[in-house]
C-alpha cells in the first residue's frame, strides 16, 4: 500500500528568506506526487507574497494557511493545515529545512500500514545557511559533503548522514535512539494523526511533536527510523521563542500521555464527525 498524493506540512514564522531557499529544494524533488502546505503562524505579508511568486516560478501546488500572530501557536496552525491536506498521507517538517532532491521519494518508499516514520536533519551554521543560494539547491551542491566543507562546514561524526548512500538503511537498524515524531522530518498517514487529534494546542515550544508520536505509538502505530535516508539542511536561527514556563507544562503533558495510554488529545483536531 502506498499514498496516491503525499501532503508536506511546512511550519513558518517570519523567515521568507529561509522559505524561499527551501521551496526551491521541493521544486527539484524526484518524486512529483505531493502537494506543499504551509503552515504560517502569524507572518507579515512578505511570506504571503513568496508564496504567490514561488507558485508561479516553480508550478507546485502550495496551500498557504494563515492565522494572525498571537505569540508561538505552532500546534494550532499545524492542526489547520492539517485540516487542509488533500493527501492520504502527511509529512511534516519546516520553513527552515532544505529537502535534498530525494526526500519525499524516500519517504514515499519507507512508508507502510501502521508505521510512522522518523527523520533528523543537519544543522548549518549560520554563515553557511546565509550563503546557500537557490542554484546551489537546484544544482544538488548544497548537499554535497565536498562543497559544504569548502564553504565552512565545521567537521563533525553527524557527516555520515550526508554520505551513507546505501549503507542508510543499515545505519537505521542499528542506530541506539528511539524512533520518535519529529517535526522537522518525520510522516505519517493522515488517517492516524487525524485519529490521534493532531497536535496537542495547550503545548507550546518544546516537544508537542514528540507528544503526538507519543500518542500514536500509545496506538500501536510504531515508529521507523528513516535518519539516514530522508537528508534535510536546518537553515540557522535564533529561538527567543523558548521559555522554561512551557518547556515545564509539555513535559508534563508528555508524561501524562505515556502514563495514560492516551491515543487522542482533547486539545486539538475536533472530533470526526
Amino acid at each position: 500500500m502506498k499514498p496516491e498524493l503525499i501532503s508536506v506540512v511546512l511550519s513558518t514564522y517570519n523567515q521568507p528568506a529561509w522559505l524561499e531557499k527551501v521551496l526551491w529544494g521541493y521544486s527539484v524533488q524526484q518524486h512529483r506526487e505531493f502537494e506543499i502546505v504551509i503552515a504560517d503562524d502569524g507572518s507579515e505579508t512578505e511570506t504571503a507574497e513568496l508564496v504567490h511568486q514561488m507558485r508561479d516560478q516553480t508550478g507546485m501546488t502550495i496551500k498557504h494557511v494563515w492565522h494572525a500572530d498571537d505569540g508561538f501557536q505552532k500546534s494550532t496552525i499545524l492542526n489547520r493545515a492539517l485540516q487542509s491536506v488533500a493527501g492520504d498521507y502527511v509529512l511534516f517538517s519546516d520553513g527552515d529545512c532544505i529537502p535534498r532532491r530525494d526526500f519525499v521519494g524516500q519517504h514515499f518508499t519507507a512508508c507502510r500500514p501502521g508505521r510512522f516514520l522518523s527523520g533528523g536533519y543537519y544543522k548549518l551554521p549560520m554563515p553557511l545557511s546565509q550563503q546557500i543560494t537557490p542554484d546551489d539547491i537546484r544544482s544538488g551542491d548544497a548537499f554535497s559533503l565536498n562543497w559544504l566543507r569548502q564553504n565552512g562546514l565545521p567537521p563533525s561524526h553527524r557527516w555520515l548522514r550526508l554520505v551513507a548512500g546505501k549503507g542508510s538503511s543499515v545505519l537505521n537498524r542499528v542506530t541506539t535512539t528511539r524512533a520518535t515524531w519529529n517535526g522537522n522530518n518525520s510522516s505519517g498517514w493522515t488517517a492516524d494523526v487525524i485519529a490521534a487529534g493532531g497536535y496537542d494546542q495547550r503545548m507550546r515550544y518544546g516537544g508537542q511533536d514528540r507528544e503526538l508520536g507519543e500518542r500514536l505509538e500509545n496506538a500501536g502505530i510504531r515508529g521507523k527510523h528513516v535518519r539516514f535516508q530522508t537528508v534535510v539542511l536546518h537553515l540557522d536561527h535564533s529561538r527567543g521563542y523558548a521559555n522554561q514556563e512551557d518547556l515545564d507544562r509539555n513535559r508534563q503533558i508528555r508524561r501524562e500521555t505515556v502514563s495514560s495510554g492516551r491515543v487522542r488529545t482533547e486539545y486539538g483536531l475536533p472530533e470526526a464527525a
